[in-house]
């Protein structure tokens, strides 16, 4: 039996041995103490929907789930014999890493609803299984000395590099808390995983420049910097490479590129491992090269399928967004966390930030996608808050390199969008001294229900190239507007009518709209019947409203020309012979000008002024009525018949009766008619006009005096009005040579020497001159 209170490693058990069951005394982790079972491997499920394949894959996932619970109930110390000493039982957990499908991959959306569940369970035992494989207590009576579990979990290859980094990108949606701590406990337990992730970085880099030798390209920074060889030129390129080479190409990026994001977000104790080995340099540099070269490859070159493409450009746009992901992770931990933290050294994380964005200015496609998705202002605005002896000059002039990047790209800002926090950027890492409390009891009931484990694909994998996407717009986080891209709708659709396949796409349109575009909880609150009260009264196997068809245009115009004489959109028929282009033919200027119609026209109705007479004499024998003096008009008004008009006047009668005679305008005069006369002006009337009229005086006076007797007008009124004048500064108008550019005063004062350059010199001297003199200004 064991004793209590010791640890694993250091207890002895006695256990019967033989046919006569002889007892003997055994270390309590003893090859021994294993039992015989064999863990078969993992398959992958099937891509196509035979029923064959999907029988033997769900036999084989049932033979693992079974092996694996029947581990997990095993206690504490039988548990670490079967995990330390059992190789099948470790194929089998590597080959559930190596061959899992990932959240882009086509398999990870099973077609059958069975495999679907299938997947589901044997994901979480495997998952199960290495969370209590990473913790070296369980309670108070089972636990291991963490130095010793250190060396279990490190010489026994438990736990390393690559298998930490599966373990991030295959269940870190949805269970980065758990997740995080899990690793933290393994990295604090047994330290030489800091030396191996040292060692690992430089791998992750290589891969790096693997792509671009892949494509021909090389960029500042890689390991090999060398003279390139003549026969390089021959080398294929992404546009000219095979196309299984090119689709090889892009699932090696977008798989590298996702994994090293998941591992940085997770366990952000890393980022500075990655910084040592100048990382967020080299990644900025890659992105620049590689990323244009092989979108271009991506979008011109042809494919046998239409859908290998798309899948491929969503694969592009996936490890694009991974990439700023990486890079903003890399700032955010090594740079910004310390900074409003308010570490001791913050000038020194301040100016280590402000150089890594001075780095990412001639990278403009990756400082614009960068900027995109994490505004640069935004972190500038947090240095300004935190550290208030900020150089502006130099944020001044990174903001003005942010904005050129977008120029360069030839791309327009757009509106921002409220970002996601990372949820392990907080995390303070409880130690694994947290009992069972914090990893869960002894046994298979402590390991289950309260993990709070979510399910593959959960978390909804939405890739988005940054700025390739029509969005869509919904409600973030936090109420404002934020956006989607319809390939992202359709993909958050996809899976989850994978997952609950009964359910309409109207209903989950719905579901997704109320709960933020998340698939989890979506998924989560429809399996736990908690939705939305609202939600409930919908029908569930609703269809996808179908999107109304806009009117045509010409049946909503609206035009000043509607329904006239030429609306040929309304009228069947237009009277042609009123169109023409260009000048109508037969008709020239002469013959318009010539047309005198309207002339005659309007002669006929001033022949008629010429009838009026003063007087009309009527005779005796003569009747009124032929004038029409006999009409008596009722209406007429007396009122003024006793008033003498004009009889206060001045003028004489002589004067009001002296009226100028009509006169005929000369176009509507006859050759023969006789012209009227005119009134003849007297000739002493004009002599005397003419002497009275001032004598002009050619003498013209001293400018120097006028411009005194002016300047002391000008000074006397505005002393009236109160006015001070501006001090006087000797004007510019000549300016620097030619070619080198102006001032501003420079082109101020050849502006106001234009616009009053009349005032000055001799213009209009001499009239205004006779002006003043006319007016008794100036003395004769």
């Amino acid at each position: 039996m064991a004793c209590a209170m010791i640890p694993l490693d250091e207890q002895q058990v006695t256990e019967a041995t033989g046919p006569l069951g002889k007892e003997r005394t055994l270390p309590a982790l003893h090859p021994d103490r294993k039992e015989e079972r064999c863990f078969v491997p993992y398959m992958p499920p099937p891509e196509d929907s035979s029923p064959a394949q999907v029988e033997e894959y769900l036999e084989h996932g049932k033979f693992i789930t079974e092996d694996l619970d029947w581990l997990l109930a095993l206690p504490h110390d039988k548990f670490w014999c079967q995990v330390m000493f059992d190789e099948s039982l470790q194929k089998c957990l590597d080959s559930y890493l190596r061959h899992a499908p990932r959240g882009l991959d086509p398999s990870s959306l099973p077609s059958s609803p069975a495999v679907a569940d299938m997947q589901r369970c044997v994901h979480r035992a495997v998952f199960m299984t290495f969370l209590r494989m990473a913790t070296h207590k369980e309670s108070k009576e089972s636990f291991i000395t963490p130095t010793v579990f250190g060396e279990i979990i490190y010489d026994n290859f438990l736990f390393d590099i690559p298998k930490i980094l599966d373990l991030c990108v295959l269940f870190g949606k949805g269970n980065s808390q758990l997740l995080h701590k899990m690793i933290e406990n393994i990295f604090i337990q047994q330290p030489s995983y800091y030396g191996d992730l040292d060692e690992a970085v430089p791998s992750v880099l290589q891969v790096l420049d693997t792509i671009l030798a892949k494509c021909g390209l090389q960029c500042e920074g890689t390991t090999a910097i060398e003279p390139l060889k003549l026969s390089s030129h021959g080398r294929p390129t992404a546009m000219t490479m095979s196309q299984q080479d090119l689709v090889d190409l892009v699932l090696y990026l977008c798989d590298t590129c996702t994994t090293i994001q998941a591992f940085l977000d997770i366990f952000p104790a890393a980022c500075s491992t990655f910084q040592c080995h100048s990382f967020l340099n080299r990644l900025a540099s890659f992105y620049e090269v590689a990323v244009p070269d092989i979108e271009k490859a991506v979008r011109k070159r042809n494919f046998d399928d239409n859908s290998l493409q798309e899948d491929l450009w969503r694969r592009v746009c996936h490890a694009r967004r991974r990439m700023v992901e990486m890079a903003h992770l890399l700032l955010q931990h090594t740079c910004l966390q310390p900074i409003l933290e308010g570490s001791e050294n913050i000038q020194t994380f301040v100016e280590e930030l402000l150089q890594h964005f001075t780095t990412f200015l001639p990278e403009k496609r990756f400082l614009s996608d960068y900027d995109e998705q994490f505004p640069i202002a935004d972190d500038i605005s947090l240095l300004q808050q935190a550290f208030p002896l900020l150089d502006e000059t130099r944020t001044s002039y990174l903001l003005q390199g942010v904005e050129d990047a977008w120029d360069s790209v030839g791309r327009r800002r757009t509106q921002s969008r409220p970002q996601q926090t990372h949820s392990s950027a907080g995390l303070t890492g409880q130690g694994a001294e947290g009992g069972a409390g914090a990893w869960g009891g002894a046994g298979a009931g402590a390991w289950g229900g309260e993990m709070g484990i979510r399910e593959p694909g959960e978390g909804g994998e939405t890739p988005r190239g940054a700025g390739a996407m029509l969005d869509t717009p919904h409600k973030g986080d936090n109420g404002a507007a934020c956006t989607i891209s319809a390939g992202e709708l359709e993909s958050l659709l996809t899976h989850i009518r994978d997952l609950l396949p009964d359910l309409g796409e109207g209903f989950l349109l719905a579901c997704l709209h109320q709960y933020n575009y998340s698939s989890e909880l979506v998924i989560n609150y429809i399996l736990e019947d908690r939705l939305h009260p609202d939600l409930d009264k919908l029908d569930r196997a609703m269809p996808r409203p179908v999107k109304e068809e806009l009117p045509p245009v010409l049946s909503t115009r609206s035009n000043v020309f509607d329904d006239d004489e030429f609306d040929v959109f309304n009228r069947d028929q237009v009277d042609m012979t009123r169109v023409w282009k260009g000048r109508r033919k037969g008709e020239s200027v002469r013959d318009l000008l010539n047309d005198k119609q309207h002339i005659a026209e309007q002669k006929e109705r001033y022949l008629t002024y010429e009838t009026v007479v003063d007087e009309v004499i009527v005779t005796p024998s003569e009747s009124g009525a032929v004038y029409n003096l006999d009409d008596y008009d009722d209406e007429y008004d007396d009122t003024y018949d006793v008033n003498q008009v004009g009889a206060n006047d001045l003028d004489g009668d002589a004067n009001l009766l002296n009226r100028r005679p009509f006169t005929i305008p000369q176009v509507l005069r006859q050759g023969g008619r006789p012209q009227m006369q005119e009134e003849n002006v007297e000739e002493g009337e004009e002599e005397d006009e003419k002497d009275s009229a001032v004598k002009r005086d050619q003498f013209v006076q001293d400018p120097a005096l006028l411009r005194e007797r002016a300047e002391a007008r000008r000074a006397t009124m505005q002393h009236r009005k109160g006015y001070r004048p501006e001090p006087a500064r000797e004007r510019d108008v000549v300016g620097k040579p030619k070619g080198q550019g102006q001032s501003t005063e420079t082109l101020l004062d050849r502006r106001k020497k234009e616009a009053h350059k009349s005032r000055g010199a001799n213009h209009n001297r001499r009239a205004m001159s006779d002006r003043k003199r006319n007016k008794g200004m100036i003395p004769s």
